[in-house]
């Protein structure tokens, strides 16, 4: 394992761009501090977001971790250009000519990918640990240490959409238009939503689109952290006040780990299968 990750660390760290990307990652997380200091002004009113809640234990687990996912795109062109950059630069070919099987090939990519978010995992575990303290109005160790659920579910999304990058990098073989590909699909599943929305009852009655929807692998992947916002009481009481009542289940919904791990396996499964079947 160790060999494996020492020789795909060398091939990432050898690369400038890449550095710039894992250090811009981790940077941009350590900015999610920043929010701290914003403070708001409409006419009398006046508030620091710090000071509504974001910063509570257990609530800030849910908050840092929906946010910090959606910087997951910085790792995903990583992934890609990892993959693709095989062919380009004919490391692929080198490595199995230097005596790796295919197998290997995979694992080390695997093994990669799982010591990205590992230490994307770690870092935001110790980066909301400190904000936490610092600005939480609960710090009884019961209250700090519960919903720590959310970084599971953390764990598994980049997990899923790491191992769906993965195989487009083989597949397209260029990074570019696998980051497209990419974009693409998120609209196929949005326009495949909004037309089960207007037609999918009459067909199947007994069958919503939310239901069907909930297996499409993106929104998989989006449904293991549901957004934090609405869960704030600030929110809620201001709903409540206009007459519209917010009632919604932010847990963690096994399903969705279910379906987004199941995914993942059939994307690594379909990218050593090119492997396999690929003449390099």
């Amino acid at each position: 394992m160790m060999r494996l990750l020492q020789i795909e660390a060398t091939k990432l760290f050898l690369n400038r761009t890449t550095r710039l990307l894992i250090a811009c990652y981790f940077i941009l997380i350590s900015l999610i501090a920043l929010i701290a200091a914003i403070k708001v002004e409409i006419g009398p009113i006046k508030f620091q977001l710090a000071k509504q809640g974001i910063f509570n234990f257990p609530y800030i687990w849910h908050f840092n971790t929906y946010i910090v996912g959606l910087m997951k795109i910085f790792f995903a062109i990583i992934i890609v250009a990892m993959a693709s950059s095989e062919y380009n630069y004919k490391t692929l070919k080198q490595n199995l000519i230097d005596g790796l099987s295919k197998k290997e090939v995979l694992y080390s990519k695997v093994y990669t990918m799982i010591a990205f978010i590992l230490a994307s995992t770690l870092f935001t575990f110790i980066i909301s640990l400190i904000l936490g303290f610092s600005f939480s109005d609960y710090t009884e160790l019961g209250i700090v240490f519960s919903e720590m659920e959310y970084f599971l579910a953390y764990a598994v999304k980049l997990f899923a959409f790491f191992s769906m990058c993965l195989f487009l990098g083989i597949w397209i073989k260029r990074a570019a238009f696998a980051l497209g590909f990419l974009i693409v699909w998120q609209m196929i599943e949005g326009i495949s939503f909004g037309l089960m929305k207007w037609k999918l009852s009459n067909i199947i009655p007994s069958l919503s689109a939310e239901q069907v929807f909930a297996f499409f692998p993106l929104n998989a992947m989006s449904n293991l952290i549901k957004e934090p916002l609405t869960r704030l009481s600030g929110v809620q009481n201001i709903a409540n006040q206009v007459g519209e009542s917010i009632d919604k289940d932010y847990g963690l919904d096994w399903g969705s780990v279910l379906i987004a791990l199941l995914w993942a396996g059939i994307f690594l499964a379909l990218t050593y299968r090119l492997l396999q079947k690929r003449d390099l």
